[in-house]
């Protein structure tokens, strides 16, 4: 018994020596290390944006869907997409192509105008002889000379019908025709979907018709895209953005902002609203209609103010921001600073700061 206690004495001395010796060691290994010190970085003279992102995409502000005013089948197509066009000019032709029913009411009717045609020609012809001999007085006379001018007519606008129905067109309309598509604004031909021979339905009540070309002014472009509800608040009319299109590095292009959409929609579960500018193009400039973009929503600018990183902001409950200044190697003192616009990087200083304060980078010490 007294052997077990006196065992258990030992190891309870030797577990202490152990631990002291331990400790020790560790704080003369920590002595040995090399002293950490941190790195500095200074304040710099820089413009600040804060700014808001919306993606769309680079659109025409009118784009015109021409389309025929009768049914028929392409005959001639007369442009292609690139094309540029004034209002009137011609871009295709279309080839009539008669309902049977309407040509067969049409020439019944030609031969019906020309019967009465015929009658009351020979009742003039009577009459007239009548009217020389003073048998009949001018004014009974006049009657039949009426309704002969009256059935030359008919037969006339008979046979403009029957031209019509046959050929879209009548002699009488002279350059004014159906067949020939024309454009109705000037602009840029953007594309042709129809090609010689296929049919097209004119546009009507209960059908909108066939797209024969669409035509938009490539000088008068919109950026059309949408930004999150959480932004939308801090847009205005008139605000400027800056557009950068994917497909043409390293350039961007003005845009004034005109419209904020008063609804938003669902997308993808986020609310978003449309917005609309008008893209500024300087003499020479081209883009493509469609192109994807990416408009940079200036909400706030300073120019030539002093900034830092936001990285290097401390901050405490309660307390106004502050940075650590290196006052001598190795040694800091707490700085407060007053801070101005910040676009998610860097943020102006306004005061608490001069271009040759070192500030510390407290969270990333390095081994001297």
């Amino acid at each position: 018994m007294k052997k077990g206690c006196l065992i258990t004495l030992v190891l309870f001395i030797l577990l202490i020596i152990g631990g002291a010796a331990f400790t020790f060691y560790y704080l003369y290994a920590k002595e040995q290390e090399d002293p950490m010190t941190f790195n500095t970085q200074t304040a710099e003279v820089t413009d600040i944006i804060q700014k808001s992102v919306a993606t769309g995409s680079v659109i025409p502000r009118k784009e015109i869907l021409i389309k025929p005013q009768i049914s028929g089948i392409i005959k001639e197509i007369y442009v292609e997409a690139g094309d540029s066009v004034r209002e009137g000019d011609l871009i295709a032709k279309v080839k009539v192509i008669p309902d049977m029913v309407s040509l067969n009411n049409a020439d019944n009717r030609v031969s019906r105008a020309k019967i009465s045609l015929d009658n009351a020609s020979l009742d003039f012809s009577r009459n007239q002889k009548l009217l020389q001999q003073e048998v009949i007085a001018k004014a009974e006379f006049q009657t039949f000379e009426i309704a002969k001018r009256q059935a030359e007519e008919e037969l006339k606008a008979a046979e403009d019908n029957l031209q019509i129905v046959k050929e879209g067109v009548s002699k009488s309309a002279g350059k004014e025709t159906n067949t020939l598509i024309r454009a109705t604004i000037a602009g840029m031909v953007l594309d042709v979907p129809v090609e010689k021979g296929n049919s097209v339905i004119e546009a009507n009540t209960f059908n909108e018709g066939t797209t024969i070309a669409s035509v938009a002014d490539m000088k008068d472009l919109i950026f059309e895209g949408n930004v999150d509800e959480s932004e939308v608040e801090k847009l205005q009319q008139g605000m400027d953005l800056i557009v950068k299109i994917g497909a043409i590095e390293g350039k961007q292009f003005d845009a004034v902002l005109e419209y904020i959409a008063p609804k938003g929609v669902d997308l993808n579960g986020a609310i978003q609203f449309t917005i609309k500018a008008a893209v500024n193009l300087k003499s020479g400039e081209f883009i493509r209609a469609g192109y994807s973009a990416n408009a940079d929503v200036v909400l706030g600018r300073r120019d030539s103010v002093l900034a830092i990183s936001e990285a290097l902001l401390q901050f405490e409950q309660g307390q106004k921001p502050f940075v650590e200044v290196m006052t001598a190697p190795d040694t800091y003192e707490r700085r407060e600073v007053e801070l101005g616009l910040s676009d998610g990087l860097k943020i102006e200083v306004i005061s608490g700061l001069t271009l040759e304060d070192q500030i510390k980078i407290w969270n990333r010490p390095q081994k001297r």
